[in-house]
């Protein structure tokens, strides 16, 4: 139930020496066709790393064979070396893919993901002959492991499959802090072996990751290197609707999204924030982000304290339309708040699990959103006090 569950596509993952604990570190996906149509998105961050640098520039010509990806190093602002690495990476991919496996293919038709520690250079001696290793490990079920190579402060690795009459959708991810809107610090590659030419890919992608990565919030930081494709074999030889298609890509980023905040660092609690009433979608994905990005609420949630005071005055901060004195809060199923005051006594909420729902009902109109977010947590803090050293 992975990335290689659709036909038309392989994978593996293979350890090249990048990461010192000797773990996997490097992934290959290719798409054998007969399409190879293929969309993307990526980091809202104006600091982009090398690799989304080049994988924009593939993503132009429409086509995508091959994705080659490495963690143990982010290549992010490692200036114009960075880059000619990136590039080199591309090259050396389509040189041994072509002599190994006897593909028309060329540097512009992959694109390449890296993710880790920002600022330093890939050690290229270690990761080109990794590139041989994994092409030689290629194989209709080695998404898994190509799922666990891209594994970083991740605990798990994750996948996700939606299967449809005919034709499916899969997908790999990773991805466990500086998990913000605009996407998060996540590497994600998703296949179908649907037919669908680049703009319906697009619009199919784009519906989904609007509702579903662009909604968790585990830390309010945002990565230099998030990446998300989605690529198209056709191999099934089915060509759903864009609705069709649309709805099982937006369910394979959902499930990946969910085990993303479910892996966030340090995270003690998994919170879902569904902002009701709004008068607009947009009001009501603002209010689900300030609270979810709200420290004192955070906070409160890893201390099991249900302040939802503190909830309200994360609402105060947006421009969304309400009235104070009208704003209605739940948390677990006890409406601790009603009209803008204290309603049922909070010592109902029971905070033990790990799972949390906040409702939060502006009245003032018929639209909603949810945010997913975590709490705030020494484990957290510890984490990433101690990443680079």
């Amino acid at each position: 139930m992975t990335v290689t569950h659709p036909k038309g596509f392989k994978a593996s993952g293979v350890a090249a020496g990048l990461k010192a604990s000797g773990n996997p570190d490097v992934a290959l996906v290719v798409n054998d066709g007969p399409d190879y149509t293929a969309a993307a998105v990526f980091t809202g961050n104006r600091v982009k790393a090398a690799p989304v640098l080049w994988s924009q520039q593939v993503l132009k010509g429409g086509v995508i064979r091959a994705v080659v990806l490495n963690s143990g190093g982010a290549n992010a602002c490692t200036g114009s070396q960075g880059f000619r690495d990136t590039h080199a990476t591309a090259e050396h991919t389509a040189s041994v893919l072509r002599s190994a496996k006897k593909l028309m293919i060329g540097p512009g038709d992959i694109a390449v993901c890296s993710t880790g520690l920002i600022g330093e250079l890939l050690p290229m001696d270690k990761l080109l002959p990794g590139v041989n290793a994994a092409v030689k490990a290629l194989a209709a079920d080695g998404g898994p492991r190509a799922a666990e190579a891209i594994m970083t402060t991740d605990t798990v690795a994750k996948n996700a499959v939606a299967q449809r009459d005919g034709w499916s959708v899969g997908g790999i991810a990773k991805g466990a802090g500086m998990l913000a809107p605009a996407l998060a610090t996540m590497l994600v590659v998703i296949t179908t072996d649907a037919s669908a030419d680049n703009e319906t890919l697009d619009a199919a992608l784009r519906a989904a990751t609007r509702v579903t990565f662009d909604r968790i919030d585990a830390d309010g930081c945002m990565s230099t290197n998030d990446t998300v494709l989605l690529l198209a074999s056709g191999a099934s030889d089915r060509q759903p609707t864009l609705a069709e298609l649309t709805a099982a890509v937006t369910e394979v980023c959902h499930d990946l999204a969910q085990q993303l905040i479910a892996d966030a660092e340090g995270a003690t609690k998994h919170i879902a924030i569904e902002v009701a009433g709004a008068a607009s979608e947009a009001d009501a994905v603002q209010v689900g982000r300030s609270i979810a990005g709200n420290n004192l609420v955070k906070t409160a949630f890893f201390g099991n304290d249900p302040n939802w005071g503190r909830i309200l005055a994360a609402v105060g901060t947006t421009s969304a339309a309400f009235e104070p004195d009208r704003i209605d809060v739940a948390i677990n199923g006890v409406w601790v708040c009603k009209n803008g005051a204290a309603a049922e006594d909070r010592t109902k909420v029971d905070l033990s699990g790990r799972d949390v729902k906040v409702v939060v009902n502006l009245r003032e109109g018929e639209m909603s959103a949810t945010i997913w977010t975590t709490d705030l947590s020494h484990a957290y803090v510890h984490e990433n006090s101690a990443y680079s050293s």
